[in-house]
């Protein structure tokens, strides 16, 4: 996925194998399945996923933390990534690291499910490639983090960050106010250092003149937002076209 030379993705907090279907259709490159601030079972999740694939489309799930539990169940359910919120510290960092690789450079662990094609697949032929193909997404979301991410960036098997300006601009003391210098100053400190490592960095436009501008900066791997987020003003805005007179409405 990261080969390609630009990359979009969603974030799905409408939980719903159908819509990640659509999301498929649409032409997105990655779904980020979100059960960090979703009560997501486990079945659902994986009948997501599998809806993700059946479009080509790559399928990554935030987990809540780094829990051994939770991303190894959503490794062996088929995620192709997985997504780790409010990373501060490399040994956080490392953690995730432990979680999502096998050895040596991880403790990860194997089972005979859908991921390995039940047993049909050659075990040391699977956990190569899936070193090389599972993603390992780190979010960065506080000052803590933003401080520690030149160390972070030196970790061997993390793929890709992302930014979380909505949390960072909370941490900061700015509310919601995501444009405020300091945070913008941050964003970009985080993209520097991901540039000098050479690991990509993955940006969050609220509008496509910010995108624009990142794509400026040599960023070309975007999450353009959220399917709820975006279903909720595309309901409102029909509806609203349909109760304003014949002459108002859109064409």
């Amino acid at each position: 996925m990261l080969r390609r030379q630009e990359v979009f993705g969603i974030l799905n907090s409408v939980p719903s194998p159908l819509v990640c279907e659509m999301i498929g259709a649409a032409g997105y490159d990655f779904i980020i399945l979100d059960t960090e601030h979703l009560l997501v079972n486990p079945a659902e999740l994986q009948h997501c996923i599998r809806a993700a694939e059946s479009f080509n489309i790559t399928p990554l799930v935030r987990v809540p933390s780094s829990d051994n539990a939770l991303i190894a169940r959503a490794l062996d359910a088929g995620a192709q990534g997985i997504v780790i919120p409010r990373v501060s510290s490399v040994a956080q960092a490392r953690t995730a690291i432990d979680v999502v690789r096998f050895p040596p450079r991880g403790r990860r662990g194997i089972t005979g499910g859908r991921n390995t094609g039940f047993g049909a697949l050659n075990l040391d032929e699977y956990m190569a490639r899936a070193d090389r193909e599972v993603l390992l997404v780190l979010m960065i979301e506080d000052p803590e983090g933003v401080s520690a991410l030149p160390e972070i960036l030196t970790l061997d098997g993390i793929d890709m960050i992302l930014e979380g300006a909505l949390d960072l601009s909370i941490a900061m003391g700015h509310g919601s106010q995501v444009q405020h210098a300091s945070v913008q100053a941050a964003l970009q400190a985080m993209a520097g250092a991901c540039f000098e490592a050479g690991i990509p960095f993955c940006a969050i436009p609220r509008q496509p003149a910010q995108l624009d501008a990142w794509r400026e900066k040599g960023v070309h791997t975007f999450v353009t937002g959220e399917d709820r987020g975006i279903l909720f003003r595309q309901l409102k805005a029909h509806l609203n076209d349909f109760k304003l007179p014949g002459s108002a409405r859109s064409p």
